[in-house]
């Protein structure tokens, strides 16, 4: 790094002889006008909560207006469906049938995975995507169960009530979750509370849906082998305890060649789909292909009485009403409560995720509190229709994608498919085995472990892998549950990582410009000398702010070393941008008063650049701008550098 000076410090005679008025007119930072405190308070409430300014719309409308309006508000098919066409439908109902094609074999399966009877996922498929198609932003979420939300209310509601041994009060239990979990999601939605999601971070959730990801595909082995007793742990060492202590006895070589070779055959079509995206249907119909024809093997070679397991029964009709199967008192409410909270949570993220993502790629935006809203309202109303938690599916939204799917019509009709199956086909899958079902939640599950994204942490971020890495193990090694605790407690722990300890950088003069950069970053930049300049690039509060002073004297103390051993003049100035400090607070201006107090010791004199509009107000009403002086407050460094400069001539003249 060299040290040499900006041409606006004086390195001659003739030019520190210079009289101060022939220096260019240094701009001063004007005093913003003060707010009141409900002003400050209601910007803020605002931007918080409704930055879109929801009622925008109504205001100087006729009540006939309004209410039109807000139809279409709570309703955004009533929207767009006003420019619906018949190409559109046409779209739809193409991509529709694609979907159910592959939601019908998922949706058995799933239910199985969450210890609930075949026809609940079923059911779960019919209702839940009505509800959305009106009142969902997004057009190409299919809705439904999923593999990660199944396995997360198994997990968590088998510990509370057997489903083997009681199987009603487990069905009661997971309609109440499923009440609950919709309850949570309508209410971040109505209160517009959605940005609490984000503070699960992207690396932990990478991280969690691999995690889920492998240990679904490890349970399904009990399925894939034959095996009748298998744990009902979750972590790795359990299950592989489980399917080698049986090895011997316990397989059934007739289910693992019906499982392995079908799961070749789906893995076959995902990857044939994969390599030629106009092929996406091959994989959207492999599944219902296997379901049809490893039942016609089952039923013709009567493989079941060879021990290979099917699902036997499941019910005929539509949704039963279950508003009066709910626990609304007694000792399982609270159990719930916490089940259902979790369970949606979780389910919002991944719809969310996958909303955004879709939306991205066609440029049209959702509405994230609609989105919750909605995904709340579908799953309150399908707690009461027999259904369990719903909400948006990875693999069978990027099906509904590809299949050209332009509004959410596509699920109406996805629904309508499974309402015909319920009321005609379901007893022909009484000879469905249970090892094709796990060989359709395997394949589909292989696309939560996203290898991609995590080496792409590891080369942008060390701490986000180190998060990806904590929810991963914890699923795998420990339970779904502490998994999910493990993500949110490190990206806690990142934000406050980042909060208590901002980053402070030196700035240096970039030689033949005006700009003052960090010298780490640009290693040609220069420091002046007799000034040092910090940049805080971050909010200075109580959580950080005898960080920052402690730091800036650091760097302080080291230059003037730095300067004496070099001959170098001493340090009389020390610069603060503080254009990236978006706000302060009053620990933040005591930090610098007592910085002040620390360098006014070594007559040093302090010199603030560009204070943003928030923070010089409350520089202004803390009287720091007295303490420190009006004329060292200056709109850029360049300007702080010359007032330097004009001090130093003033001092030397």
């Amino acid at each position: 790094m060299s040290r040499i000076g900006d041409e606006n410090i004086v390195t001659s005679a003739a030019s520190s002889r210079r009289r101060p008025e022939s220096l260019p007119q240094l701009h001063s930072v004007g005093r913003p006008v003060k707010q009141t405190i409900w002003q400050e308070l209601g910007h803020t409430f605002k931007e918080t909560f409704f930055p879109d300014d929801p009622l925008k719309s109504f205001k100087d409308q006729p009540p006939s207006k309004k209410f039109v309006l807000g139809l279409r508000a709570v309703f955004p098919i009533f929207d767009w469906g006003r420019q619906y066409t018949l190409g559109k439908f046409k779209s739809d109902v193409i991509a529709g049938i694609t979907i159910a094609s592959l939601c019908i074999p998922q949706d058995i399966a799933y239910a199985k995975l969450a210890y609930l009877k075949p026809e609940y996922g079923l059911y779960s498929s019919f209702v839940p995507p009505l509800i959305y198609a009106f009142m969902g932003s997004s057009r190409d979420i299919a809705i439904g169960p999923v593999a990660v939300v199944s396995l997360l209310l198994g997990t968590l509601l088998s510990p509370v009530i057997d489903p083997e041994t009681n199987p009603v009060e487990y069905t009661r239990l997971a309609l109440t979750a499923t009440f609950f979990a919709g309850v949570t999601q309508a209410a971040l939605g109505f209160f517009r509370l959605g940005f609490l999601v984000d503070f699960l971070s992207h690396a932990a959730t990478v991280g969690f849906m691999a995690g889920a990801a492998i240990t679904i595909g490890l349970q399904q082995l009990k399925g894939l082998l034959g095996i009748k007793k298998f744990t009902k742990e979750t972590d790795i060492i359990s299950v592989l305890e489980s399917v080698f202590s049986q090895a011997q006895h316990g397989w059934n070589w007739q289910t693992i060649a019906i499982g392995v070779s079908f799961l070749i055959f789906l893995l076959v079509a995902k990857y044939i789909g994969k390599k030629n995206k106009k092929l996406f249907w091959v994989p959207a119909m492999a599944p219902l292909t296997c379901v049809i024809l490893s039942t016609l093997i089952v039923f013709v070679t009567r493989a079941d009485k060879h021990g290979v397991q099917i699902v036997k029964h499941i019910k005929k009709g539509i949704n039963p009403p279950s508003a009066d199967q709910i626990f609304f008192t007694g000792p399982y409410l609270l159990k719930g409560i916490k089940i259902g909270a979790i369970a949606g949570i979780i389910a919002l993220t991944e719809a969310v995720a996958i909303g955004r993502t879709f939306a991205a790629i066609k440029d049209y935006s959702i509405d994230g509190n609609k989105e919750m809203l909605a995904l709340g309202s579908m799953n309150i109303v399908g707690s009461m229709t027999s259904c369990y938690v719903a909400t948006g599916s990875f693999s069978r939204s990027a099906v509904n994608f590809m299949a050209g799917c332009q509004t959410a019509v596509s699920n109406i009709v996805m629904s309508m498919i499974v309402f015909l199956t319920l009321m005609v086909i379901t007893p022909l899958f009484k000879f469905i085995p249970n090892a094709i079902l796990a060989a359709i939640i395997i394949s589909a599950v292989i696309n939560l472990v996203d290898i991609g994204a995590v080496i792409l942490l590891w080369k942008i971020d060390k701490f986000d892998f180190i998060a990806c890495m904590g929810a991963f193990f914890g699923v795998i090694f420990i339970s779904v549950e502490i998994g999910i605790l493990i993500a949110v407690c490190i990206s806690f722990a990142k934000i406050l990582l980042q909060v208590t300890r901002p980053r402070v950088a030196l700035l240096g003069n970039l030689p033949g410009t005006t700009l003052y950069r960090n010298i780490q970053q640009y290693p040609a930049a220069s420091t002046i000398p007799g000034a040092l300049i910090v940049r805080v690039d971050s909010s200075i509060y109580f959580s950080n702010s005898n960080y920052v002073k402690d730091r800036t004297l650091r760097w302080l103390a080291d230059e003037e070393e730095l300067n004496r051993e070099s001959n170098l003049p001493k340090i009389q100035h020390l610069i603060i941008d503080m254009s990236p400090v978006i706000d302060i607070d009053t620990s933040g201006i005591h930090a610098l008063e007592d910085l002040n107090k620390s360098i006014q010791k070594r007559e040093i004199q302090l010199h603030l650049a560009n204070p943003g509009c928030v923070v010089m107000t409350k520089l202004y009403d803390s009287g720091f701008v007295d303490v420190v002086g009006q004329d060292n407050i200056h709109l850029t460094v360049g300007d702080a550098v010359r007032a330097c400069n004009r001090k130093i001539q003033e001092e030397t003249a």
